[in-house]
């Protein structure tokens, strides 16, 4: 099994210092460099193009967003996962908008942090729903444009209850808590919203909630 390779952004060495020496722990994981600031990310992640990199928001001379969102615009095929504290909270809109995987509050714990490097390394996005509630809906829904008056016509690409679903998925739901919600199997959650993302052209469910966000749905 290849490992996932991972670069850490942080300036509080204490806190980079001990999560690379978690991530050294696990078979699985392999921390191919660590920064303390957001410029130096940029460059280290150009250099070594790691599967994921963690940034933490607020960093000296290019905070993690900036830094995100110059990578992203490059397509260097890193995926982005943002380390925020409740402080942060008016960047979530703009870092999903840019194309992050995601955000991992900074005091959870150690073990749900190299679980969410995971998830964002597969492919999927980070929509925890201790972040996502807090975070992505308050702000979404606050800084998103104000609802369109018309459905966008690719809603109507959309079953019924795949349409049910992206509002389940927008609101935070993972998908066991959609399964148990709408009484369905997890796996046949997951083909929907597999269905839904390339129907409406979504990379995956962050995008799905700025999508649900911007047109109005909730």
């Amino acid at each position: 099994m290849t490992a996932i390779r991972v670069l850490l952004a942080d300036d509080h060495e204490f806190f980079r210092s001990g999560f690379r020496s978690a991530l050294e722990t696990q078979p699985d994981l392999e921390c191919v460099g660590d920064v303390g600031d957001g410029h130096a990310a940029v460059t280290e992640i150009e250099r070594l193009r790691p599967d994921v990199a963690v940034l933490d928001v607020r960093m000296p001379r290019m905070d993690g967003l900036t830094a995100a969102e110059t990578v992203l615009s490059r397509g260097t095929g890193t995926r982005i996962m943002l380390l925020t504290t409740y402080d942060d909270d008016s960047y979530v809109y703009r870092g999903l908008r840019a194309g992050t995987s995601g955000f991992c509050l900074k005091s959870m714990p150690v073990e749900e942090l190299l679980n969410a490097i995971r998830v964002v390394a597969r492919g999927d996005a980070l929509i925890d729903p201790s972040v996502t509630r807090r975070l992505v809906t308050r702000f979404a829904n606050g800084l998103a444009p104000a609802a369109v008056h018309e459905p966008p016509p690719d809603l109507d690409r959309l079953t019924a209850r795949e349409r049910e679903i992206l509002l389940e998925v927008a609101r935070g739901h993972s998908n066991a808590e959609i399964a148990g919600r709408l009484y369905v199997g997890e796996q046949t959650v997951k083909t929907h919203v597999s269905h839904l993302l390339t129907k409406l052209g979504l990379r995956d469910r962050v995008q799905a909630v700025i999508y649900a966000y911007e047109n109005g749905l909730l």
